[in-house]
Protein backbone atom coordinates (compact mmCIF):
# COMPACT_ATOMS: atom_id res chain seq x y z
CA UNK A 1 0.00 0.00 0.00
CA UNK A 2 1.43 3.35 -1.07
CA UNK A 3 1.91 6.22 1.33
CA UNK A 4 -0.77 8.01 -0.07
CA UNK A 5 -3.00 5.23 0.39
CA UNK A 6 -2.54 4.92 3.61
CA UNK A 7 -2.68 8.75 4.39
CA UNK A 8 -6.18 8.65 2.58
CA UNK A 9 -7.63 6.18 5.10
CA UNK A 10 -6.40 7.30 8.14
CA UNK A 11 -8.32 10.55 6.91
CA UNK A 12 -11.31 8.83 5.76
CA UNK A 13 -10.90 6.91 9.59
CA UNK A 14 -10.27 9.91 11.36
CA UNK A 15 -13.36 11.61 9.64
CA UNK A 16 -15.55 8.70 10.27
CA UNK A 17 -14.10 7.12 13.61
CA UNK A 18 -13.87 10.70 15.62
CA UNK A 19 -17.41 11.51 15.36
CA UNK A 20 -18.76 8.14 16.12
CA UNK A 21 -16.23 8.13 19.07
CA UNK A 22 -17.80 10.97 20.26
CA UNK A 23 -21.56 10.09 19.53
CA UNK A 24 -20.31 6.68 21.32
CA UNK A 25 -19.38 8.72 24.56
CA UNK A 26 -21.58 11.36 24.70
CA UNK A 27 -24.55 8.22 24.44
CA UNK A 28 -23.08 6.69 27.47
CA UNK A 29 -22.58 9.53 28.91
CA UNK A 30 -26.28 10.65 29.01
CA UNK A 31 -27.63 6.93 29.84
CA UNK A 32 -24.95 7.05 33.08
CA UNK A 33 -26.40 10.71 34.28
CA UNK A 34 -30.13 8.88 34.10
CA UNK A 35 -28.81 5.74 35.81
CA UNK A 36 -27.29 8.14 38.75
CA UNK A 37 -30.35 10.28 38.88
CA UNK A 38 -32.38 7.46 39.07
CA UNK A 39 -30.76 6.03 42.20
CA UNK A 40 -30.81 9.09 43.51
CA UNK A 41 -34.84 9.67 43.09
CA UNK A 42 -35.14 5.82 44.82
CA UNK A 43 -33.05 6.73 47.71
CA UNK A 44 -34.88 10.00 48.43
CA UNK A 45 -38.35 8.90 48.11
CA UNK A 46 -37.39 5.87 50.49
CA UNK A 47 -36.38 8.34 52.73
CA UNK A 48 -39.97 10.57 52.62
CA UNK A 49 -42.05 7.67 52.35
CA UNK A 50 -43.67 9.33 55.52
CA UNK A 51 -45.37 11.43 53.40
CA UNK A 52 -48.07 11.27 51.22
CA UNK A 53 -48.96 13.42 48.73
CA UNK A 54 -52.47 12.65 47.44
CA UNK A 55 -54.59 14.10 44.72
CA UNK A 56 -57.67 14.17 46.67
CA UNK A 57 -58.90 17.20 48.69
CA UNK A 58 -59.71 15.87 51.41
CA UNK A 59 -58.10 15.33 54.14
CA UNK A 60 -59.03 13.46 58.13
CA UNK A 61 -61.28 16.01 59.34
CA UNK A 62 -61.61 14.54 62.47
CA UNK A 63 -58.23 15.86 63.43
CA UNK A 64 -57.34 19.58 64.14
CA UNK A 65 -55.06 21.43 61.82
CA UNK A 66 -52.10 23.54 62.96
CA UNK A 67 -50.76 24.85 59.49
CA UNK A 68 -51.87 24.48 56.25
CA UNK A 69 -49.86 26.24 53.08
CA UNK A 70 -49.29 25.84 49.40
CA UNK A 71 -46.32 24.67 48.79
CA UNK A 72 -44.69 24.08 45.33
CA UNK A 73 -41.59 22.85 43.41
CA UNK A 74 -40.60 22.56 39.74
CA UNK A 75 -37.70 20.83 38.04
CA UNK A 76 -36.80 21.48 34.48
CA UNK A 77 -35.38 17.93 33.06
CA UNK A 78 -33.31 18.54 29.54
CA UNK A 79 -33.35 16.11 26.67
CA UNK A 80 -30.37 15.18 25.15
CA UNK A 81 -29.19 14.53 21.81
CA UNK A 82 -30.01 11.03 21.19
CA UNK A 83 -33.36 11.34 23.12
CA UNK A 84 -34.08 14.43 20.32
CA UNK A 85 -32.94 12.09 17.90
CA UNK A 86 -34.73 9.00 18.83
CA UNK A 87 -38.05 10.48 19.16
CA UNK A 88 -37.53 12.47 15.59
CA UNK A 89 -37.10 8.72 13.93
CA UNK A 90 -40.21 7.29 15.99
CA UNK A 91 -42.14 10.51 14.61
CA UNK A 92 -41.75 9.67 11.32
CA UNK A 93 -42.89 5.98 11.50
CA UNK A 94 -45.88 6.91 14.74
CA UNK A 95 -45.77 5.05 18.18
CA UNK A 96 -44.77 5.56 21.71
CA UNK A 97 -42.06 7.66 22.39
CA UNK A 98 -40.14 6.33 24.90
CA UNK A 99 -37.25 8.51 24.97
CA UNK A 100 -39.99 11.26 26.45
CA UNK A 101 -41.10 8.64 28.65
CA UNK A 102 -38.43 8.37 31.57
CA UNK A 103 -37.29 12.15 30.75
CA UNK A 104 -41.51 13.34 31.86
CA UNK A 105 -41.36 10.03 34.71
CA UNK A 106 -37.43 11.91 36.04
CA UNK A 107 -39.33 15.07 36.40
CA UNK A 108 -42.68 13.92 37.54
CA UNK A 109 -40.92 12.21 40.48
CA UNK A 110 -37.99 14.94 41.13
CA UNK A 111 -40.81 17.63 41.24
CA UNK A 112 -42.74 15.63 43.97
CA UNK A 113 -39.37 14.88 45.75
CA UNK A 114 -39.02 18.49 45.89
CA UNK A 115 -42.08 19.27 47.21
CA UNK A 116 -41.88 17.15 50.05
CA UNK A 117 -38.50 18.59 51.36
CA UNK A 118 -40.00 21.89 51.16
CA UNK A 119 -42.22 20.89 54.05
CA UNK A 120 -40.30 18.10 55.75
CA UNK A 121 -42.68 19.02 59.12
CA UNK A 122 -46.07 18.32 57.55
CA UNK A 123 -48.23 15.32 58.06
CA UNK A 124 -49.78 14.99 54.31
CA UNK A 125 -50.05 16.82 50.95
CA UNK A 126 -53.09 17.28 49.30
CA UNK A 127 -55.00 18.20 46.47
CA UNK A 128 -51.81 17.55 44.45
CA UNK A 129 -51.74 18.89 41.03
CA UNK A 130 -48.98 18.89 38.19
CA UNK A 131 -48.41 21.08 35.21
CA UNK A 132 -45.56 20.00 32.40
CA UNK A 133 -44.78 22.30 29.65
CA UNK A 134 -41.75 22.67 26.78
CA UNK A 135 -39.03 24.59 26.95
CA UNK A 136 -36.46 25.44 24.15
CA UNK A 137 -36.50 23.10 20.75
CA UNK A 138 -35.78 24.21 17.37
CA UNK A 139 -39.18 25.91 16.58
CA UNK A 140 -40.79 23.12 14.94
CA UNK A 141 -43.88 21.93 16.39
CA UNK A 142 -43.40 18.76 18.29
CA UNK A 143 -39.55 19.33 18.94
CA UNK A 144 -38.99 18.92 22.76
CA UNK A 145 -34.98 20.34 24.27
CA UNK A 146 -36.36 20.43 28.32
CA UNK A 147 -39.54 19.70 29.88
CA UNK A 148 -40.78 21.61 33.18
CA UNK A 149 -42.66 20.03 35.92
CA UNK A 150 -44.56 22.30 38.03
CA UNK A 151 -46.07 20.35 41.66
CA UNK A 152 -48.35 22.33 43.80
CA UNK A 153 -50.44 21.28 46.69
CA UNK A 154 -51.38 21.87 50.40
CA UNK A 155 -49.05 20.97 52.62
CA UNK A 156 -51.49 20.18 56.34
CA UNK A 157 -49.94 19.89 59.59
CA UNK A 158 -52.00 18.59 62.27
CA UNK A 159 -51.83 19.25 65.69
CA UNK A 160 -50.78 16.76 68.30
Amino acid sequence: MSGEAVAATLVVAFQFGIPLGLVALGYFAGRSAERKHYASLHRREAQLLRLPAVTSKQWDAGRAVADARLVVASVVVSADYFKRLLAGLRNIVGGRMRAYESLLDRARREAILRLKEGCPDADVIVNLRMETSTIGGSGKQGSVSAVELLAYGTAIKYRP
